[in-house]
């Protein structure tokens, strides 16, 4: 059932983009400075995707929470977004509930579950995606397209955005068997090892992205670091051999060049202990195409390891456990 999820992905951001299209949006009576998003997992990516895409556009800053209790500087000035495809995250309801004591102008994403029923009842805005999508994380495409729609609607960027979207939709379709033939050579190649993935700075969110996806469709262990800063610390932890680690560069051919400079000295000191490493390259022109190019690629990636591992990668029963023991206090 995954494989069919990610098939969907291209289609997913078509809907979005319509969805997105005709959310209504009302503006705030108060100048908002900044803006503050809560949500976890599958439905808190997306804003760490929105918060790169918008940097060199955007004159507030978009800062995120993925947690229980939201920042004191939330107020009247703030666009305070919860992002919950379930509507019941419990983290999220907490943000919630405390964003409503400081007067911020407050815009749900959700698919349905009490986040819309206290949305409707109280009259704040909320944009409600399509519920039959059975696995939160397959849902990237709402999360990330509804909040650029916010942001677009409250005068916070214009809509370039769209056409990056559009642009990364038909690149992906065009390059879909070549996609999927990539990941499942890459699978192939780490499906027994830990996989070790580094990023440069602006692209961290893809590596968050496939990290997660990699422990939940494949039930493995994955960790990642950001170039320069990992330049700065954890380079210098690799002092000895590691044959059971594989290391994954995800990059775009116009990368600042001194990060290009950094990754050519860093694969040529880890070569030194192991012998699996891997880059990958983004395809596009714009920001948007390249991270939604290499976000799909991945997630076909963590598909195919968990096809060579026999894992179910709909199944979570360990977080469905935790929350029923969570539940019972």
């Amino acid at each position: 059932m995954m494989d069919q999820l990610i098939a969907r992905f291209p289609d997913q951001l078509v809907e979005a983009l319509e969805i997105g299209e005709q959310a209504r949006i009302n503006y705030h009576t108060h100048k908002i400075h900044k803006v503050y998003v809560a949500g976890l997992g599958g439905s808190g990516i997306g804003a760490d995707f929105v918060k790169e895409f918008i940097k060199d556009s955007s004159m507030i800053p978009y800062n995120i929470g993925k947690g229980y209790s939201i920042p004191k500087y939330v107020d009247v000035y703030t666009l305070a977004i919860c992002s919950s495809y379930s509507g019941n995250t419990e983290e999220t309801l907490s943000s919630f509930y405390q964003m409503l004591e400081t007067g911020a102008k407050i815009v749900v994403i959700s698919s349905g579950g009490k986040l819309i029923e206290e949305a409707k009842k109280r009259q704040i805005d909320y944009i409600q995606v399509p519920s039959d999508w059975p696995s939160p994380r397959a849902c990237l495409g709402y999360s990330i397209v509804q909040q650029l729609f916010i942001m677009h609607k409250l005068g916070f960027i214009d809509d370039n955005f769209k056409q990056g979207i559009r642009a990364a939709i038909d690149l992906i379709k065009f390059d879909t068997e070549a996609i999927q033939s990539a990941a499942k050579q890459v699978a192939e190649r780490i499906v027994d090892k830990v996989p070790i993935l580094y990023v440069t700075d602006r692209m961290e969110a893809v590596a968050v992205r496939l990290r997660q996806q990699i422990n939940e469709n494949a039930k493995m262990l994955c960790w990642h670091h950001v170039i320069p800063e990992m330049n700065h610390n954890e380079l210098v932890g690799w002092t000895e051999n590691h044959p059971d680690k594989a290391v994954i560069y995800l990059r775009n051919k116009d990368d600042d060049s001194r990060n290009q400079l950094r990754i050519d000295i860093n694969q040529e000191i880890i070569s030194k202990y192991t012998d699996t490493i891997i880059d990958i390259f983004s395809k596009g022109n714009s920001l948007i195409e390249k991270v939604l190019y290499l976000v799909h690629l991945g997630d076909w990636i963590s598909w195919y390891l968990s096809v060579h591992r026999g894992a179910d990668a709909v199944e979570i029963g360990v977080i469905d456990y935790l929350k029923s023991e969570l539940a019972k206090v």
